[in-house]
């Protein structure tokens, strides 16, 4: 019932979000406050002045960046407002290529406590990374001192919609405690070199729905973090990338559990992987349960189907200690397409913590070298329907 509800609460929220932006809202427009579309003069006091003003206004009201090129800072847009609020985006935002007095871990663009918030109007947030890729950060450590473009903090019933993130130096976009947040026609754009650059990360969130987005770019087209519930995804394109992942989970202690995740109507293509579930060995206790993954085509994938607990990249894990996070209810359905890998089916489970109640249902996978294979391990799926290759033996 909660599900159904929420979809429909999205629908309608959908219906009504281009009314809401083009009516008699207030409009704040930032070249009215000192902002040029140059090039090199930073918007960033502009939009700050602008977004004031539009934030204390007592009725809706909206900022506008119009069309053209502008450079922008490390920007903070923050609430809470007096009313429902929009961001109209119509320009390209050009991030700084040199980053080092960003403050740390506040990203490049962060958004953070508001509600009834809309981010629209086919603009783009160039995170100007192709000079920073596999420079100042290689395969074996984490980029964390390099800024993510789009940061959403403590959102709630808000939208993303018709804006594109390109070359972000790190992680593109990330979710962090918001609750009711729709990301629609959401364009995620970068080349498949670029390193550590999720499309979308989501943790300690609730209630996210990602729909009709493309994305293309060097790691996770989405990854789902711990303390993630009702996370819906829906016609969503990715590749390049590694696909779409829960976890990886089991790194830290004390993480939440991962509940309520479902994947429908996505087209995978070109990518490393498919779409798996992946915790580390050696992990303090978790649980991930209520997983789905539905209609989904691979379009020449690696790793399509896949679950992973014994995830060790770079060898910096103990794979002789079992993974502690529990996973449980999780469905693979309707998966069907071309495997780039002849192991198209990977269920590797805790010896621990065996995965329960795992479904695979009208499995459909080729590979273009020969007979695709399975493998199972610590699980005994419960199979229906078509089932090519044929899982674990079937």
């Amino acid at each position: 019932m909660g599900m159904k509800f929420y979809t429909i609460a999205i629908a309608l929220v959908l219906l009504l979000a281009p009314a809401a932006e083009f009516s008699e809202a207030a409009m704040y427009d930032v070249t009215k406050y000192g902002g040029k579309a140059d090039g090199s003069t930073d918007l960033s006091q502009a939009l700050l002045a602008a977004w004031k003003e539009a934030c204390a206004d007592p009725a809706d009201s909206s900022v506008l960046i119009p069309a053209g090129t502008y450079a922008l800072g490390q920007t903070m847009i923050q609430g809470p407002c007096k009313a429902p609020i929009n961001l109209i985006v119509q320009g390209t935002l050009k991030a700084p290529i040199d980053t080092s007095s960003f403050k740390p871990d506040a990203g490049w663009v962060a958004f953070q406590h508001l509600d009834q918030f809309t981010l629209s109007g086919n603009g783009v947030f160039d995170g100007q990374g192709t000079t920073l890729w596999g420079k100042k950060c290689s395969q074996s450590s984490y980029c964390a001192d390099l800024p993510i473009n789009l940061r959403f903090s403590f959102l709630t019933n808000s939208m993303i919609r018709d804006v594109t993130t390109k070359d972000s130096k790190q992680f593109h976009v990330n979710v962090l405690g918001c609750k009711n947040l729709v990301f629609h026609h959401f364009t995620v754009s970068a080349p498949e070199e670029s390193l550590n650059t999720d499309g979308i990360h989501i943790g300690r969130s609730s209630s996210i729905n990602i729909t009709n987005t493309n994305i293309k770019t060097g790691d996770d087209c989405i990854s789902i973090g711990d303390g993630s519930e009702q996370i819906s995804i829906n016609d969503v394109t990715c590749g390049p990338g590694h696909g779409i992942s829960i976890g990886s989970l089991g790194k830290y202690p004390n993480e939440a559990p991962v509940v309520g995740i479902r994947v429908k109507g996505a087209t995978l293509t070109n990518t490393m992987n498919g779409i798996r579930i992946k915790t580390w060995p050696a992990s303090p206790q978790g649980v991930a349960s209520d997983l789905h993954f539905e209609d989904v085509i691979m379009n020449n994938v690696g790793n399509p189907i896949l679950i992973d607990q014994e995830y060790c990249p770079y060898n910096q894990c103990k794979l002789q200690i079992p993974s502690r996070v529990k996973i449980s209810d999780v469905s693979f359905k309707n998966i069907r397409g071309t495997s780039s890998s002849q192991l198209a089916v990977k269920l590797v489970c805790s010896d621990g913590l065996p995965c329960e109640n795992v479904q695979l249902t009208d499995i459909n996978l080729k590979f273009n070298g020969g007979a695709p294979t399975t493998l199972c391990k610590n699980v005994k799926p419960v199979l229906g329907g078509v089932q090519e290759p044929k899982t674990c033996s079937a």
